[in-house]
């Protein structure tokens, strides 16, 4: 037997590859699992937003916040 590293690049694939072990035709030896970090590092850039958006949130944060200590 030989054993190989796949690349999983779609749901789909996964999908048929859990049906062959399901079949013991292969055999998953690992999953790997997403690389731990500082949120910070994972995330930075992913979502851009315009001033007026970002200036939205803040206040809506806030609001919220504000909501929190008044019903305590």
């Amino acid at each position: 037997m030989e054993t190989v590293l796949l690349q999983i690049n779609n749901n789909k694939a996964y999908k048929l590859i859990e049906d062959l072990e399901a079949l013991n035709i292969v055999k998953v030896l690992k999953k790997s699992s997403p690389t731990k970090g500082k949120l910070s590092d994972r995330f930075s850039g992913s979502l851009k937003l315009s001033d007026e958006e970002y200036n939205n949130f803040q206040k809506s944060i806030a609001d919220s916040r504000n909501e929190w200590d008044r019903d305590i």
